[in-house]
């Protein structure tokens, strides 16, 4: 059986589509880093092009660019950052730590 996990970020009924969070933490560029400073901010589609040329305020994060994600990896941690990233407007973000229980808890069903 498949499982689906829905992150919320505004209720739309629209049905934006599925986010597997299993394909996620396999293409995490940041594997090697500490879960809880690296992120993935889920998209509907692709990242715009210009996703990396429109970031402020960066400072040691490093960002790259997935399917339908944004990974961002916080060298001082999120509380201290001023990265601005537009891309992320219309998406919804959640550290590594939460997407692999996530994953673990989809798989067990």
């Amino acid at each position: 059986m498949i499982a689906y996990v829905a992150l919320l970020r505004a209720v739309n009924v629209g049905g934006t589509g599925k986010l597997p969070m299993a394909e996620v933490l396999a293409n995490n560029p940041f594997f090697d880093e500490a879960r809880n400073r690296t992120l993935a901010i889920f998209l509907d589609e692709a990242p715009p092009s210009d996703t990396l040329s429109t970031l402020s305020g960066q400072k040691d994060e490093v960002v790259r660019l997935g399917r339908r994600e944004i990974y961002v990896r916080y060298g001082d941690g999120m509380g201290t950052s001023t990265l601005k990233i537009p891309a992320a407007k219309i998406g919804t973000a959640r550290n590594m730590n939460t997407i692999a229980k996530l994953a673990a808890m989809a798989a067990e069903i």
